[in-house]
């Protein structure tokens, strides 16, 4: 809580204009430290509030976000095009097999969360350069960039989930699974992720609006926004924000941690069998009047085979999604434990900071899934080979 140089707490009802003593003037209370005036509404002499800037002062936190920002912008160009040919190609594939279509939609999703990370980053790095906008572009950038990127991720998170989970159900039950997974099945289940991760997204709009706002230092009045006071509101936005903020992305992260250690400790037990079959094979092959030709594969054995591909390809990529969404976890565990360490907290900027790196780890997880289809799917090498024009003989 503020306290003024009057010893009076700040008022809920109040316009905050920041004017730094040793630095630049900025309007977002913990951009810049220094002494923060505010004017009251029903009076015109400011009073002088005390900032706590956290554990980075500005020199420090403006190189570190630099940094970080450059390089989550590469890391956007790549994922960008990244993720924009698996989508070309997944489509030239077509949807006959269920696999395909949730492949498109995490490739649709972490498309999406990177184009939404390219517009918070350049609202942040011009609010950080001191340009002036007609808008706030911290806060306006963070309820239509930030706030929907964080949903978002949530969609991948569980996707992978279902993808993971998919894979599960392979393995335990293989005569009912053709039943069970289809394009269709798989498909409603894609809308119901997108809904169930991305409507609670509706709540943030509820609870803060866009309204054009005077501030007397600039003299100009500028778009930003405004949270509601509102009660109800607030107790609903509250409980949303635990369901789907904190609760939601756990269990999505819990249940592809299990569903991988499951497929890891299958495919482990598939090996070991397939060294004693491709043993007992051998000895029968030597015993005289057996013909070795007439030992090939049946077909039921390389469908196992095609499985056992899509399985590591799955494990692959889980396995790339659980590290980079472990530093998600422990930063909503931070902000779960710790209450000042949120986007409006003491400790904004350390919170900033750590959203960066968290972007990064989720746009490095996936761009590089590409990678693990190109040399773990050999239609999909095929056809992105056929897109890019660099269809050579393999």
């Amino acid at each position: 809580m503020l306290k003024n140089n009057k010893g009076e707490k700040a008022s809920n009802t109040f316009e905050l204009i920041m004017q730094s003593t040793w630095e630049k003037t900025a309007i977002f209370p913990a951009v810049t430290e220094g002494r923060l005036h505010v004017w009251d509404n029903q009076s015109k002499d400011p009073s002088v509030y005390t900032l706590t800037t956290g554990f980075l002062n500005d020199r420090q936190f403006g190189m570190i976000s630099l940094v970080l920002l450059s390089i989550s912008q590469a890391c956007n160009v790549v994922a960008i095009i990244s993720n924009s040919l698996s989508i070309a190609v997944f489509v030239r594939l077509g949807f006959s097999e269920p696999s395909n279509i949730s492949l498109v939609a995490l490739a649709a999703s972490d498309l999406a969360c990177v184009v939404l990370s390219v517009w918070s980053g350049l609202c942040f790095f011009l609010s950080s350069m001191g340009v002036r906008l007609p808008f706030d572009s911290t806060n306006v950038s963070y309820l239509t960039g930030s706030a929907p990127w964080a949903f978002i991720g949530r969609t991948v998170a569980w996707i992978t989930a279902f993808i993971s989970f998919e894979r599960c159900l392979c393995i335990l039950v293989p005569l009912k699974v053709k039943k069970l997974i289809t394009s269709k099945s798989t498909l409603t289940a894609m809308i119901i992720i997108f809904i169930f991760t991305f409507c609670p997204c509706i709540s943030a709009f509820i609870r803060n609006r866009f309204t054009w706002v005077f501030y007397p230092y600039l003299n100009a009045t500028i778009l930003d926004v405004v949270p509601v006071e509102n009660e109800y509101i607030i107790q609903i936005d509250y409980i949303i924000i635990v369901i789907c903020g904190f609760i939601q992305p756990l269990l999505a992260f819990l249940i592809v941690l299990i569903c991988t250690i499951f497929l890891i400790v299958q495919l482990r037990k598939l090996s070991s069998w397939k060294k004693s079959v491709t043993s007992a094979k051998s000895q029968w092959q030597h015993k005289p009047g057996v013909n070795p030709a007439s030992n090939s594969p049946p077909a039921q054995d390389r469908y196992s085979n095609k499985e056992e591909r899509l399985v590591r390809m799955v494990v692959a990529i889980a396995v790339i999604f659980i590290v980079s969404y472990i530093p998600t976890c422990v930063m909503l565990l931070c902000s779960f434990i710790f209450d000042e360490f949120f986007y409006f907290g003491i400790y904004r900027r350390m919170y900033i900071v750590c959203g960066i790196l968290t972007s990064l780890a989720q746009k490095v997880s996936g761009g590089v899934n590409i990678l693990i289809y190109y040399y773990m799917a050999s239609k999909f090498r095929s056809a992105l080979r056929c897109l890019l024009r660099f269809d050579r003989p393999e």
